[in-house]
């Protein structure tokens, strides 16, 4: 085994901090990571296991209160250094959404199983106030939305929820 994500899971809806967590192993014990969206990144280091070799759980908090991310979607990567020449090795790399770039104030969202009837402007009118604001569903589902006017009975849909 080398570096492994769990947290965040594929296309999860993270907030600030951002929260990695995971088993991973680098020279010296040391793990790095890098959160960005091809725009801006935010980027540190921490200790995982004992040593070249041996594994180890890890939970990082990441402060991005202050990149200017400009997509949705975030890449989280943990990484080691090559000590035979500083170059990224063993990268393992998790694609997660920005819950604060679809809704102001994000803290978390609400799941919805969607039942005969649903529309997403509808969904949008009950959580949020207003029906022209359904492309923030959309967006925190891009796994399950391809087209806005078609979503069906059984989909469970996060609803992105802010101050």
């Amino acid at each position: 085994m080398t570096n492994r994500i769990e947290q965040p899971r594929k296309l999860d809806l993270v907030g600030d901090p951002v929260l990695i967590a995971g088993t991973g192993t680098g020279h010296e014990a040391t793990l790095h990571y890098r959160v960005g969206d091809g725009h801006d990144e935010v980027t540190g280091y921490f200790n995982a296991g004992g040593g070249t070799g041996e594994h180890g759980q890890f939970q990082v908090r990441v402060d991005v209160s202050r990149a200017q991310f400009a997509s949705d979607q975030l890449l989280v990567q943990v990484f080691e250094e090559s000590p035979k020449d500083g170059s990224e090795i063993n990268v393992v790399t998790v694609a997660a959404l920005y819950g604060p770039r679809i809704v102001a104030g994000y803290y978390g969202y609400r799941e919805h199983k969607v039942v005969k009837g649903d529309t997403l402007a509808g969904l949008a009118k009950a959580h949020y106030g207003d029906a022209s604001l359904y492309k923030r569903i959309q967006r925190a589902n891009p796994d399950q939305i391809s087209d806005p006017d078609k979503i069906t009975p059984g989909q469970v849909l996060r609803i992105p929820i802010g101050s």
